[in-house]
């Protein structure tokens, strides 16, 4: 996975494109995203940088089931 993570991110700034990322994990989207777009059943339920996402209420309660622990 870090070898991918490292081809998205030379591709993004060589060529100066924006990427589509569809992923599930966090680690992943926190490395490379500058927004994000988190949707369950096909439906937008946050957007933002990732750091507002993962703390977003209705993200935690969708993949988490309730409130985040630190």
């Amino acid at each position: 996975m870090a070898r991918l993570i490292d081809i998205v991110r030379q591709v993004h700034q060589e060529l100066g494109l924006g990427i589509l990322l569809i992923e599930h994990r966090l680690r992943v989207v926190m490395e490379l995203c500058q927004s994000v777009q988190t949707l369950v059943f096909g439906e937008v339920i946050a957007q933002g940088a990732p750091a507002e996402i993962q703390n977003h209420p209705k993200v935690i309660e969708a993949y988490l089931g309730g409130q985040r622990v630190e």
